[in-house]
This record gives C-alpha cells, structure tokens and sequence, in this order.
C-alpha cells in the first residue's frame, strides 16, 4: 500500500490531478501494483478524505498545547513515530488539525509500532492532500528514507 502512496506523490502534482478511483485502480494495476494492495490504498485514501472533513472544526480553532497520546496509541504509532510528529509539529510542518489527520490514518495501518519510513510517508500523503506548502529541507526529510536515500 505505502508503495501506491508514493507512486501517487511522484505522479500526480495535485490530488485533483488524480482520476476517479476506479480508473486509478486501473492505472495502478497496468503499473504492476497488487489488487490487494491497489484496494488498501484506495480503502486509506477514502479514509483520509473522511478524516479531512471531520477535522475541519478543529483547523479552524487556534492550536496551543501539548498532544497527550492514549496508551492505544503510544503502542501502535510507537517512540520513533511520536517523535517524528512532535517534530514536524514544532516546525510549524503539520498544524493540530493536519497532526490528528496523521495520527488517524498512521492508526489506520496494520503496522504496530509503525515505522519511522512509514510515519513519513503518512506525513507526506496528508500534506499532498491539503496541498500544504511545505518547506524545502522538511520535504526533504520526508523524502528520506532510514537508509538516507530518496524514496524515488
């Protein structure tokens, strides 16, 4: 699924750009990708649509204090994870609105704890998703994966 994640980022500037799901599916599947994952993509992508619009009270409140994680959560997102949030957070990156975004869809995934690779990709997907502008060295970072190499 991260894979598909990333092949969008790469090849669609906007997610407008994008087609509707079932063309994308399409698409994916003359890529290579698998059903199984193509349906998994598609299953989070709505999702983060769905979490988008339950969060757009909480963009429009002013953003101050300290996130307190559930213990469902420390355990599932992990240290390295949290930390990672925390950071692009204090960088002003992500706003409290697009942070719970985060946290949701990193919820969302089967993974536990979810790797420092997979918490940037999240990160990445969120921020394409509300076109934020992001900072060129921050970009960067999100780019990186644990061996320092670029995803692409």
């Amino acid at each position: 699924m991260f894979d598909i994640l990333v092949y969008l980022f790469e090849n669609y500037y906007t997610p407008e750009a994008c087609p509707s799901a079932d063309v994308l599916a399409k698409r994916l599947a003359a890529a290579g990708f698998e059903h199984e994952d193509i349906d998994d993509a598609l299953g989070w992508l709505m999702g983060l649509a769905e979490t988008t619009e339950q969060c757009v009270e909480l963009a429009q409140s002013p953003g101050s204090g300290t996130r307190v994680y559930a213990d469902s959560e420390h355990s599932h997102l992990g240290s390295d994870s949290i930390g990672f949030i925390t950071f692009l957070e204090a960088t002003e990156a992500l706003s409290p609105a697009l942070r719970e975004i985060v946290i949701d869809r990193a919820m969302a995934t089967a993974e536990a704890p979810v790797s420092l690779e997979k918490i940037k990709i999240i990160a990445l997907m969120v921020l394409w998703s509300q076109e934020a502008e992001v900072d060129h060295l921050i970009l960067e970072e999100l780019l990186r994966d644990d061996e320092d190499r670029l995803l692409h």
